[in-house]
């Protein structure tokens, strides 16, 4: 653990190894100690200079020089090197790192010291090629998937994307599609350039320097070199083997690139779409997570009340005009995807325009994918070129029970409740939503930290609980406002990893009653209701929280939810 999340702190502190080194420390010693965070250091320290020194060996004199010099880790690296000196076959010099340094004396469950081995082994052998060097990690054996990340992200950042593209085509299938475990479930589903950008404005803020907002901080922006943000082909029998995307140069009003959409056989019935996913893709892929243990936890991105805009540009060489417009997939019947659009608009070759999608029906199902679809006639073939993607707007959405049955209209809540399983995925209470926490408080969280001035409403019944309530710019389980409310008071707090009461006042509940609370934020101010009554307000001196998400809330007990409302 202390050696594979360590990435982050190398991107922030590019060229300063020290940094990355004492943040990795700093990281890892919250569950680790020892040759845990020597080998962290280690990694974070060479990923970190890797920035502006290419040669390998000089990173590894980087990184043993930030160690004790006495350590494990460092003891093994220059028995690698002395290895890797001696001996050209690496399936024999594997067996002597094996024989000193493998699991029959690391035990446990993936201990750190043989895998750590295994990254500086495989960099040596890999000779500096991406391709040769993950074939040696992954043949090696051991925790592949770690070490593997490890590897390829040092070889990323010091060998840019010429090193990635010289073997073969190992972003094309991926499609920058990123799936980010975290309780802030607006950025579950995610893409490496979203990724990439949180990291390089985090470095940028710790130099002091302003954050970078491409195309005026558009979700979809294309602006660096290769990247289509998730967007593919929709692989439905109407669209299949009409459209390609690509990314290129021009064709933006703020930028320098733009997505490619080439289009062939446009006709009736045989239409160009590309989307790329706002929510989980479909319940069988929340499927494949739960069976694997590692439930996939995500809200939408996107939600009814919001507008999407794009602008759209036709290529001047396509030969007639084609229709575009916006088009959504939201969870329909028995979890399958439905369809819905914004309008039709008419594009000319060498014109362009700005499409706009306002989402209006508020009890739309999670909407799984948001994309652009291209029709013609006469087996119309040309190229648009998608310039941004972007939405905005407060959300005004009913989290209630569909009609049309289903579960993933639950699996839009990040469950930090006891029981998930039947929170989640299951349906057989009389309410939606049945709040059960057996110790300390849990919560179930749905929005984006795009939500700012909004408010959240719930229909709460108190069952023999401490206290429950509702949430608002929840950014995870240790990081919103709350409107707390047990049988004597009711509390406005600000939770920052500890509780810091905001106001309270002597308004309780009593159980077995159904009560409307009502949590509104603006700016700073917070204004809670109960049955549409104003009873507590206060206000943020520190406006620690700018935006995010909504929050249930339940503490020792159990509340049952019959509605929740945000506008």
């Amino acid at each position: 653990g202390a050696q594979i999340f360590i990435d982050g702190w190398a991107m922030v502190a590019p060229g300063d190894p020290e940094l990355a080194a004492d943040l990795a420390k700093r990281a890892a010693s919250v569950s680790h100690d020892g040759e845990a965070i020597y080998g962290a250091q280690a990694i974070a320290a060479m990923k970190a200079q890797a920035f502006v020194e290419p040669d390998l060996n000089k990173l590894i004199d980087t990184a043993v020089r930030l160690i004790p010099a006495n350590s494990v880790i460092s003891r093994m690296i220059q028995d690698i090197r002395d290895w890797h000196s001696k001996e050209s076959d690496w399936h024999k010099a594997r067996e002597s790192l094996a024989d000193r340094y493998g699991y029959h004396k690391y035990g446990g469950n993936c201990h750190m010291v043989p895998n750590h081995g295994l990254i500086i082994f495989s960099l040596l052998y890999g000779d500096d090629d991406f391709q040769k060097s993950l074939m040696v990690v992954n043949t090696s054996g051991w925790d592949t998937d770690c070490n593997s990340g490890n590897v390829g992200c040092l070889l990323g950042i010091k060998n840019g994307l010429a090193g990635l593209q010289a073997g073969p085509d190992f972003r094309g299938p991926v499609a920058d599609r990123l799936y980010l475990a975290t309780a802030d479930g607006g950025r579950a589903i995610s893409a490496a350039v979203t990724e990439t950008l949180h990291l390089v404005n985090a470095g940028r803020r710790l130099a002091g320097r302003e954050p970078l907002a491409l195309k005026h901080g558009a979700q979809f922006h294309f602006d660096l070199p290769g990247s289509v943000q998730g967007f593919q082909p929709e692989d439905s029998i109407e669209t299949q083997g009409t459209v390609t995307v690509e990314n290129v140069i021009g064709h933006s009003g703020s930028g320098s690139r733009s997505l490619a959409l080439h289009y062939v056989g446009l006709a009736q019935g045989r239409v160009a779409r590309v989307a790329t996913p706002t929510f989980i893709p479909s319940a069988e892929v929340a499927d494949y997570f739960d069976r694997r243990g590692y439930s996939l936890y995500a809200s939408p991105r996107l939600y009814p009340g919001q507008t999407v805009y794009a602008r759209v540009v036709a290529d001047q060489n396509n030969e007639q005009a084609v229709r575009c417009k916006l088009y959504g997939r939201p969870y329909a019947a028995n979890d399958e995807l439905g369809y819905s659009s914004g309008p039709e608009v008419v594009l000319a070759a060498g014109h362009d325009c700005t499409l706009e999608w306002a989402i209006d029906n508020p009890d739309l199902s999670p909407i799984a994918c948001i994309g652009l679809e291209i029709n013609g006639d006469g087996g119309t073939g040309g190229t648009v070129y998608l310039d941004y993607l972007r939405w905005g707007g407060t959300p005004n959405v009913h989290f209630d029970r569909p009609d049309h049955g289903g579960l993933m209209w639950k699996r839009a809540w990040v469950n930090g409740l006891d029981h998930a399983d039947r929170l989640t995925q299951m349906d057989f209470y009389p309410e939606p939503y049945r709040l059960l926490q057996n110790h300390g408080r849990g919560l179930m969280i749905q929005g984006t930290r795009e939500w700012t001035d909004y408010q959240a409403s719930a229909r709460l019944t108190p069952h023999m609980c401490r206290a429950g309530g509702i949430g608002v710019r929840a950014q995870g389980m240790q990081r919103y406002y709350a409107m707390l409310v047990d049988q004597e008071t009711t509390r406005l707090v600000r939770t920052l990893g500890n509780d810091t009461v905001l106001a309270e006042t002597n308004v309780g509940w009593c159980f077995g009653r159904p009560y409307e609370l009502t949590l509104r934020i603006i700016g700073n101010q917070l204004v809670g209701l109960i049955n549409s009554e104003p009873v507590i307000e206060a206000a943020d001196p520190d406006h620690t929280f700018e935006g995010g998400g909504i929050a249930l809330i339940c503490e020792e007990g159990r509340i049952g939810c019959d509605s929740v409302r945000v506008r």
